[in-house]
């Protein structure tokens, strides 16, 4: 993970980039390759300089504009291509008394920022979007819904394996910053896929199975890596949303014979060891 700070004084602006060195012992020239992969609409760097300092690599870089800065800037971050794939970039942006900030990654490229206070309401929709479609993008994180509604056997269990499950993803996000790796996007995603396998698999072979609320935290915390990078309003419209989710699923499933439960746990076994192998490929 990286951040930024844009400061906007009329067509004028500075900039200044830190991030990690041990991101960067592969980049080859990074006092240029970094600053590369930032733009920043309708302006154009004059300077720039470079220096490592206690373990953060930090540039700081000068930007004229082609006339002055409206309330809103088009940004595009693509630091993930010189760095690591899964790196994120979050930004904030300053004009006078007001400011924003945008979170990049490989997925999030291109984004504006604005320079107005937001409302309340624009705030809460732009956390609610980010995080719902960071969770709509993974395939194996919405078979892992539909395999969390077969693995319970009554309201009540749905109840406690849905809190369970919720609260892994919460609990990775402190564990996120111990975990001495990083992850790709396809890892992760493949590894999302063994949650599905394993649950689906415990349904098909240990039917009568009482400790699903046991493991189910355990798979969680793997579903919450994906947001521990960013703010926690991400993974609040994430978790909202998943909570909605698994309560419609719910009341579909409770209506199916118990009979089908197998059946259709073989069938999301199979699309997560399916899903697995092609995100290794």
């Amino acid at each position: 993970m990286s951040s930024g700070e844009l400061h906007v004084d009329g067509r004028s602006a500075t900039y200044e980039l830190r991030i990690p060195i041990y991101e960067l012992t592969h980049v080859t020239h990074p006092e240029t390759a970094l600053l590369d992969q930032l733009k920043f609409e309708g302006a154009r760097r004059t300077s720039s300089n470079c220096q490592e300092q206690d373990g953060t690599y930090i540039c700081r870089a000068h930007y004229e504009f082609d006339h002055p800065v409206p309330d809103k800037i088009e940004v595009q971050c693509t630091l993930f291509q010189v760095t690591v794939p899964n790196h994120v970039h979050l930004l904030y942006a300053v004009q006078g008394p007001n400011s924003d900030q945008q979170v990049f990654d490989q997925s999030f490229r291109q984004a504006e920022v604005r320079f107005h206070p937001p409302s309340p309401a624009e705030l809460i929709a732009k956390a609610a979007a980010a995080g719902i479609a960071r969770l709509f993008k993974s395939v194996s994180g919405l078979l892992f819904l539909a395999v969390l509604v077969l693995a319970a056997r009554n309201t009540r269990e749905m109840g406690i394996l849905t809190i369970a499950f919720v609260a892994g993803e919460w609990l990775a996000r402190p564990l996120s910053s111990r975990i001495p790796m990083s992850f790709s996007p396809e890892f992760l995603e493949a590894v999302l896929a063994l949650t599905v396998a394993y649950l689906a698999a415990e349904i098909v072979f240990l039917p009568d199975s009482r400790a699903r609320w046991a493991v189910v935290p355990v798979l969680g915390v793997a579903h919450g890596l994906p947001f521990a990078a960013f703010p926690s309003s991400y993974l609040i419209a994430a978790s909202i949303t998943q909570a909605i989710l698994l309560a419609g699923l719910w009341l579909v499933a409770r209506k199916l014979p118990m009979g089908w439960k197998r059946p259709a746990a073989a069938v999301l076994l199979l699309g997560g060891v399916g899903w697995f192998v092609r995100m290794l490929l």
